[in-house]
């Protein structure tokens, strides 16, 4: 049976399909259509485009630039394809080469940088960068630029930059031995970072620097980091974690291990359109595992609040902070949080809080601010701070939580920090905050690693980051 189409459905449909982009796939390595990542025409890509990075022995030893606009349908792509043994494509910042004429700003300052091409004032926007391995973005390696001149990293560099931008992921990736391993400017905006590895970024203690940078330093109105790996910096560096200067940062179900402090949210560097966003003045930290090691860095574990030094700009909002599992093995006096004025405070419920030695060495607080507590395991003779008289702030205890020498992880030597059976965490949690509920609920569970799994729905939540299931 024919079926007749009439002349303005015809219409109709040529309307449709112009409005489809044409997209195309760019396929970069050995035996493939472009041998090296410079052939890409980074300057061109646009909506709807794919660059599939191949895995090749050796790596790549290029820099390259993002700079085209995606949409919510058609983002651009960056895709690496693993190797023969799933080894991600390396992309290497130590003698790499800038494609000749691909000038971007502050190229010093990365290996792939999004946004910031030379002449273009655009926005880039809605791109996903996914399954490379970025390394060596960081002084004492050098790399040939754009106009073939020979340069060496900043002391701040990064594997993967955001310079100015809209709507980035960075989705499964290692970002490795750079100074910064992530670094954004102020100008971006809704990045998400997710799965990825981080390892051995930082600079050496000697560096003067070495305060300065992080495993991650981001600023941007809206961020969301979730289920990555954050393993210990560089050995020595002073730097933190993870450490974000935005509004609407959410940092949740990841796994973040060492550091300086293992997060540390201080104000926006001087950022109007970031310190008027309504959400600059809360934050969620949710599902996490938080772990010290013995002496390793400051005493706190989180801070938040600022540190430029104007009062008057600090965060002056809440942080939420929930259904994590915080252990610190140091031997010394340690807290959890630190907040930095008596304008900041801290809404702590449903967390286990573990250290291996005494109890007497945990501390909640640090100087100012009210954190409010309620249904979190924590040791017997823990403090509200170890300040004594000097201690400025409140902690609010209401009375419901735990105490115990043993929160009843499967194995702690093994961390495994799920709960084993007759753990006192099952079934001891509460609502969270009406500003959490619904909006920022504990969906999820982290799965070593870089993984994630649907948290167990049940009528009373556990505490931490793990919600136990009977063996059936």
């Amino acid at each position: 049976m024919r079926r007749c189409i009439s002349g303005a459905a015809v219409f109709v449909i040529i309307g449709l399909l112009a409005g489809v982009s044409a997209a195309v796939t760019y396929e970069v390595g050995p035996g493939r259509a472009l041998e090296r990542i410079a052939e890409v025409p980074w300057e061109a890509l646009s909506a709807g485009d794919t660059v599939l990075i191949h895995w090749k022995e050796g790596g790549y030893h290029e820099k390259f630039g993002v700079f085209g606009r995606g949409t919510d349908v058609e983002p651009i792509r960056i895709s690496g394809v693993p190797g023969p043994g799933g080894e991600l494509p390396v992309i290497d910042g130590a003698d790499a080469t800038t494609r000749e004429g691909l000038a971007f700003y502050n190229e010093d300052r990365s290996v792939c940088q999004i946004g910031g091409l030379r002449g273009d004032e655009g926005i880039p926007t809605n791109i996903i960068i996914e399954n490379l391995e970025l390394k060596s973005a960081r002084a004492p390696y050098t790399f040939t630029d754009s106009a073939g001149n020979e340069q060496t990293y900043q002391t701040i560099a990064s594997s993967i930059r955001f310079n100015v931008c809209d709507g980035v992921t960075v989705r499964n990736c290692i970002i490795r031995n750079s100074g910064n391993g992530t670094l954004s400017s102020p100008s971006t905006a809704n990045i998400t970072i997710e799965g990825c590895l981080y390892v051995d970024n930082g600079l050496d203690p000697s560096d003067p620097h070495s305060t300065g940078v992080h495993q991650t330093y981001t600023q941007a109105r809206g961020i969301l980091y979730q289920y990555n790996h954050f393993t210990p910096q560089r050995e020595g560096c002073q730097g933190s974690n993870l450490k974000d200067r935005s509004s609407g940062n959410v940092i949740r179900y990841n796994w973040i291990e060492g550091g300086n402090k293992q997060i540390d949210l201080p104000d926006s560097s001087d950022r109007d359109d970031i310190m008027l966003d309504p959400r600059y003045k809360e934050t969620f930290v949710y599902g996490n595992i938080l772990i010290e090691p013995d002496g390793d860095g400051n005493p706190e574990m989180v801070t938040y609040g600022g540190d430029m030094g104007d009062p008057s700009k600090y965060r002056k909002g809440t942080l939420y902070f929930y259904n994590n599992t915080v252990i610190s093995h140091r031997t010394d006096e340690w807290f959890v949080i630190k907040l930095k004025t008596a304008d900041e405070s801290g809404d702590v419920r449903n967390n286990i809080i573990y250290g291996t030695g005494s109890g007497e060495l945990c501390a909640i607080s640090g100087w100012h601010g009210t954190l409010s507590m309620s249904h979190n395991w924590i040791k017997p003779g823990w403090k509200h701070s170890h300040a004594g008289d000097e201690f400025e702030g409140q902690v609010i205890d209401d009375g419901t939580q735990i105490i115990g020498d043993d929160p009843g992880f499967v194995s702690l030597a093994a961390q495994d920090f799920h709960l084993a059976a007759g753990s006192p965490c099952i079934d001891a949690g509460m609502p969270l905050a009406p500003e959490a509920a619904g909006r920022f609920d504990v969906t999820m569970q982290y799965v070593k690693h870089r993984a994630v799994e649907p948290r167990a729905v049940d009528e009373c939540i556990d505490l931490g980051a793990y919600e136990y299931v009977a063996a059936d």
